[in-house]
């Protein structure tokens, strides 16, 4: 009887369905009112965009619909160029997008039959910029560096290196490595740019040389999705667009609803020291902001069949309410009472016996994600968070993330996935969950646990608590809002320039961290993984070392652990590697190179590089013998760091680079220096004979091995005397 009825209901919600969907009305339309809406392969034009007299709000807007041999081509008139497609803002958070063709440009002209518009198309002036995030710059045609020189931004130039080699099929996946071609991302607000062509070591293309190189802007997408064996005349690119406060102006002129209504609204934005508005629908609304319809109010009860009412489901601008109905609810009440008796014994009968079973497959989980064995170890803690309540339960899991929601992700790892989530008391979590469940991986979620219950250092990312009973064990930390050091440096849209300060402060608080764990730590303990996708920023830009998946801790008496060789390459322990056996210097190598990519903005691994300097960490040792640092350091560093300051830190890890362990310093000894450096009238400078006295004065690099350090102040005097008299050389303090 159940089976039947519940049968019955699910064929009437399949026909009300089909009927809501065979009525849907069509789309509005975004065009002018009896203006044109398509060209060719452009349809659905959407204004203030339009093509004839009077379908465009302004003569940059026109769209020449040009008729060639039966075929239409929508040119955007104002630039001469082919438009692919136009895009609305859908949110005032987003940008209105319109996709153009742009040349190849060559290195000789006799490279390509087509000669005609071989210049990118100038930007300058307008509304219109190069999208950062939606565009990447690609070159290629043997060994080639290709130079894109902003024009509109005197100084700035993006580069792009590609060795000889490839097997000549060109695409994103195929131009990664840099060999036969290579691809890499543009900053904001490009209006104008041209390319120059050179060859790998930097000298000018010979006019005899008939090899053809080439580059070009292109759509991120389009390029991550294509493969081409040879290269297409034109490729698509996209431009940002806005309106400006003069052309509000005319559209408020055109009508007077934006005067009454809340359907829309327009934000101000600064697009390359021009003043534009962002326009869009507001929650709740669709359509076209620009038209004199403007923004149509969404029925959502129509929209989303996942909205139940009891009663009566009514519609308002921008929103919706239910309205109780109680001639509804009791005819339907006195209708079904009997079935409801039948259902609720049923229902009861059912939820019954499921609790039960969830209960001890609760258990299970309990025992199988190692909750024996954590009850164990952390009955020997001080803080023990299990006797304390701060174990969670799958359900309270499931509800702070929104069913592990993918708009709550955080970030993904080939460990598992962080969610963001909001407990019932309001606060905000970090919840870290597994991809797969394993025997190794349980294990080094109890090493984890137990090794965050023994730290309390507030530069290390807090434990909150862990839930046992899900199928795969789930980590509670505290929430650190504003990301990792790695989105900072090595993704394009995921950051600001980091100033000098800025960077030695964080590295002060890593080194302070570790130095605690390594020296301070009621049992020492040792990251094993120090990495810049490690390393949090709180709501205040201050570091946090996080993920302590791979560290172990030591007794006192010990010197090394000997373990299974793991880590990241780039941020790897070459002394580790040969040997297995990890020591505190190994962390100490690990945070060096993590202090060379704040100095330089390069990634630990790079196939751009030469051969003998992949590695980041060799490659700055081959640059420091070569007494090359200004070179390769990042702009923000060269432009605002002291070159004492910056020297002195080069050498700190030149040491900490040692291929020797026994030759680094501690943590302990790194982060007294960089406190050193830090102290704004007390900065450290660094020598230990002639030879590093005169490389301070000349402000060049010193060499590697032991040394003293004096203060800035100690230092002037010092230096002064040596100026006058070089005899008193034997009466520095050492």
């Amino acid at each position: 009887m159940i089976l039947a009825a519940a049968f019955f209901v699910l064929v009437l919600i399949f026909a009300a369905n089909q009927f809501a969907n065979a009525t849907e009305p069509p789309p509005p339309s975004l065009t002018w009112p009896g203006c044109p809406d398509t060209c060719g392969n452009l349809r659905n034009i959407p204004y203030p965009f339009g093509i004839g007299p009077g379908c465009f709000l302004e003569p940059r807007y026109e769209i020449d619909c040009q008729q060639n041999r039966g075929t239409s081509t929508p040119v955007l008139k104002n630039l001469s160029v082919v438009v692919l497609d136009i895009r609305l803002l859908r949110s005032s958070s987003s940008r209105g997008l319109i996709k153009i063709n742009q040349p190849i440009l060559y290195s000789h002209l006799n490279c390509t039959t087509n000669q005609q518009n071989i210049v990118p198309v100038d930007l300058r002036g307008s509304s219109y910029r190069y999208s950062q995030c939606d565009n990447q710059f690609v070159a290629g045609g043997g060994d080639t560096r290709a130079l894109m020189d902003i024009q509109d931004a005197p100084g700035v130039v993006i580069e792009c290196k590609s060795s000889r080699g490839g097997n000549g099929t060109l695409g994103f996946y195929q131009c990664h490595t840099g060999i036969g071609c290579c691809t890499t991302s543009i900053t904001d607000h490009i209006t104008k740019y041209r390319v120059e062509f050179k060859t790998l070591k930097g000298k000018a293309i010979a006019p005899g040389d008939a090899e053809c190189r080439y580059a070009f802007l292109v759509e991120g997408l389009w390029w991550h999705r294509a493969k081409l064996n040879s290269l297409p005349p034109h490729v698509p690119v996209m431009l940002e667009w806005a309106i400006t406060p003069y052309e509000e102006d005319l559209l408020i002129k055109q009508s007077n609803r934006r005067g009454n209504d809340n359907s829309g609204s327009c934000q101000p934005y600064l697009m390359h020291k021009l003043e534009v508005l962002v326009c869009s629908c507001n929650q709740g609304y669709r359509g076209n902001y620009f038209l004199p319809q403007g923004c149509q109010d969404v029925d959502e009860f129509k929209e989303d069949p996942n909205i139940t009412c009891r009663g009566k489901c009514v519609n308002r601008p921008g929103s919706y309410y239910c309205k109780d109905n109680k001639t509804i609810t009791i005819i339907g009440t006195s209708a079904s009472v009997g079935a409801i008796v039948l259902l609720l014994l049923s229902w009861w009968s059912y939820k019954f016996i499921k609790r039960r079973h969830a209960e001890k497959l609760k258990q299970k989980f309990f025992i199988r994600n190692g909750g024996l064995v954590l009850q164990q170890h952390l009955s020997y803690v001080e803080n023990n968070h299990m006797a304390k309540g701060n174990l969670f339960t799958s359900t309270e899991l499931d509800t702070a993330t929104d069913h592990y929601n993918e708009s709550r992700i955080l970030g993904q790892g080939g460990q598992g996935t962080v969610y963001k989530g909001m407990l019932t008391d309001g606060t905000i979590v970090a919840v870290k969950k597994s991809k797969v469940v394993n025997a190794g991986q349980v294990e080094q979620f109890i090493n984890e646990v137990v090794i965050l219950f023994e730290i309390n250092h507030r530069k290390v990312v807090k434990l909150l608590g862990f839930c046992l009973e899900s199928e795969i064990p789930l980590m509670v930390y505290e929430f650190v809002p504003n990301g990792t050091l790695y989105q900072y440096f090595h993704d394009p849209c995921g950051g600001f320039p980091m100033s000098w300060e800025t960077r030695l402060r964080i590295t002060n608080e890593i080194a302070g961290a570790l130095s605690y764990l390594h020296f301070a730590a009621a049992i020492p303990i040792y990251h094993c993984d120090i990495k810049l996708s490690n390393i949090l920023l709180d709501k205040n830009y201050q570091a946090k070392v996080a993920d302590f998946g791979a560290s172990r801790s030591i007794t006192i008496d010990q010197t090394h652990l000997t373990t299974k060789v793991q880590g990241t390459v780039g941020y790897l322990d070459p002394e580790y590697f040969q040997t297995s056996q990890f020591t505190d210097k190994s962390d100490v190598y690990s945070f060096a190179v993590v202090l060379v990519e704040l100095l330089t903005g390069e990634k630990p691994i790079s196939q751009l590089r030469a051969e003998e300097g992949r590695s980041l960490a060799t490659y700055f040792i081959i640059v420091m013998e070569e007494n090359d640092l200004f070179d390769v350091l990042d702009k923000e560093v060269l432009s605002h760091g002291e070159k004492e300051d910056i020297i002195v830190v080069s050498n700190l890890v030149k040491r900490c680079l040692n291929l020797s362990g026994r030759y680094r310093p501690t943590m302990k000894e790194v982060a007294m220096e960089l406190e050193r450096v830090r102290s704004l009238r007390n900065h450290v400078v660094v020598w230990q004979n002639d030879e590093e006295i005169d490389c301070i004065i000349t402000r060049s690099i010193c060499p590697l091995g032991a040394v003293s350090t004096l203060t800035r102040s100690e230092a002037d005097v010092e230096l002064a005397l040596l100026e006058d008299d070089w005899s008193l050389f034997n009466d520095l303090p050492r």
